[in-house]
């Protein structure tokens, strides 16, 4: 294996505290010291923290540093990094707020001392400093900040600088993403080797800043003798998600050989939602659109996307779809997507749909049909389901769950427990998208924008996801990857929407207007 293919790999692994230590200790096993291995990562780490902080670029000509140093490795590395930047020309003073520290620490510590660099007796005498690394802990904490370290931690986070952590901001869970009593608010994370879970669980994003991997060449035969030859847990990149995308096409292909997708959607209190969604599925490329939506819409969704298949069908008093129409054949659809725009009108809607016998895509009031119906409604379906919701959508679906998302729960592990128990593949809507499988793997999309914290968004994410899984079917190519793949690229098209724009201007129709524009090479 190339190292360019190994790192690609490595960025994709996401890892438990346990097995980040079983990892580390089949390389101790196979020769390497820990010194050594010590050496190696935090002189990356001093590499990374000078590229984002030189010398040159600081007003005073000079930087700052203040060293915090924990009692375990991660204090060691930590001391490294203030030996380096001291050699670099750095002004670098050093904090340890515990007196006790591990042998390798402690013989770092005295060389630090021997240097001439000062261990300041009070964390506020680094409060002047341009920079602060935080090295009290790293991964595996699972106890709550208390004593000196909590007084620590939160004096460090009052201070006017830029705040680096090693590996996790100290305070933070390394599987859950909780906040363990108080925890380091950091602009900057340097994850080292490999992704831990809490980078993609929600509640740490606040305390994460921006994140960096720090590969410090973790053979990946090393990985897969704990993880096995796939992860279960992996996060979507780019190269990985373009595989897929365009979906390839022969010469000689027509309409009928690009998949057909069948969308229900909208009301005349929310026709707004049938159109986004036609609209992305309409950018996803699939080679026929159908839309059923109130007979009332027709006129106006004919008009906005005049190259799908409008089905007129009766109407409720409230002007929400009553019911498919008999004509409607759903044997001739390769997905169907259900639910933006139906109103709490939709039960009788949705409940023929769960026979269907293709992949079934149930978002927004698809979803709150189907938590009327019950999980159990969708337990004999021999084809694929995909449910599509918020986290109040998810509360509703699966009462039993409620409680473990946030208060310090394991997000992903919800979602996987909600695939497992439902049979269909869930993807938990949020700033870190979680696909689970019912089989136990998971997709996290690990980049994202707040630009998507609009209303039609999740309409625009069901259209694209829709046409992408027809096309799929009709290509007979797995579903399941490219619910990760819509989810990724919708993402995409809201960041760079937002990079042309402002996160504040990317309504949901300006959002399908960059779809394309988010998967060409050139912006990629």
């Amino acid at each position: 294996m190339s190292g360019v293919e190994r790192l690609a790999r490595i960025q994709q692994v996401v890892v438990t505290a346990e097995q980040m230590q079983a990892i580390e200790s089949r390389l101790f096993a196979a020769g390497i010291p820990v010194a050594a291995l010590m050496e190696k990562v935090a002189g990356r780490i001093a590499n990374a923290i000078c590229a984002r902080h030189p010398l040159a670029g600081n007003a005073q000509g000079h930087c700052r540093v203040g060293v915090v140093v924990g009692p375990g490795h991660n204090g060691g590395d930590a001391l490294v990094i203030a030996r380096e930047l001291h050699f670099k020309g750095y002004t670098v003073a050093c904090y340890q707020p515990l007196t006790t520290l591990k042998p390798l620490t402690a013989s770092h510590a005295q060389y630090v001392a021997s240097l001439g660099i000062p261990f300041v007796a009070d964390v506020n005498e680094l409060a002047a400093c341009d920079l602060i690394i935080d090295g009290l802990f790293g991964f595996g904490l699972n106890r709550a900040l208390t004593g000196a370290i909590a007084h620590t931690v939160d004096c460090i986070n009052t201070f006017d600088a830029d705040i680096v952590s090693i590996d996790l901001p100290s305070g933070i869970h390394t599987d859950t993403g909780a906040v363990l009593g108080t925890a380091i608010c950091a602009t900057h994370t340097l994850c080292l080797g490999l992704w831990k879970r809490a980078f993609l669980q929600e509640q740490a994003l606040p305390n994460l800043g921006q994140v960096e991997l720090i590969d410090f060449d973790i053979p990946w035969a090393d990985v897969t003798a704990i993880l096995g030859p796939e992860p279960t847990i992996a996060r979507i990149m780019t190269d990985t998600a373009l595989r897929s995308l365009p979906i390839p096409r022969s010469l000689t292909t027509h309409k009928y050989k690009e998949g057909h997708v069948l969308l229900i959607c909208g009301s005349q209190q929310y026709m707004g939602a049938a159109i986004l969604t036609g609209l992305a599925a309409r950018a996803s490329g699939v080679g026929l659109l159908s839309m059923a939506v109130p007979a009332a819409l027709k006129t106006a969704i004919a008009t906005r996307i005049p190259d799908a298949i409008t089905i007129a069908c009766p109407e409720t008093e409230s002007g929400a779809i009553a019911r498919l129409p008999d004509s409607v054949n759903l044997a001739k659809y390769q997905t169907i997507a259900c639910g933006p725009g139906l109103t709490l009108d939709a039960l009788p809607v949705v409940q023929p749909l769960l026979g269907c016998n293709c992949p079934l895509i149930l978002d927004a009031d698809g979803l709150n049909a189907l938590a009327s119906l019950g999980m159990e409604a969708i337990a004999s379906r021999s084809q694929l389901t995909v449910l599509t919701p918020h986290e109040g959508e998810f509360k509703r679906l699966f009462p039993e769950l409620a409680s473990d998302l946030g208060n310090g729960g394991d997000r992903l592990a919800t979602v996987q427990t909600s695939a497992h128990t439902s049979g269909a593949m869930v993807a938990l809507k949020g700033h870190r998208m979680a696909i689970a499988h019912p089989d136990g793997r998971v997709w996290i999309n690990p980049q994202s924008t707040s630009a998507l914290a609009r209303g039609g968004s999740g309409d625009v994410l069901t259209g694209l996801m829709g046409g992408l899984l027809a096309q799929a079917i009709a290509r007979q190519i797995p579903p399941e990857p490219m619910v990760a793949t819509a989810a990724w690229w919708h993402a995409q098209a809201g960041r760079e929407a937002a990079s042309q724009r402002t996160e504040l201007g990317v309504d949901a129709e300006t959002l399908v207007t960059y779809l394309n524009a988010a998967i060409q090479p050139s912006r990629l």
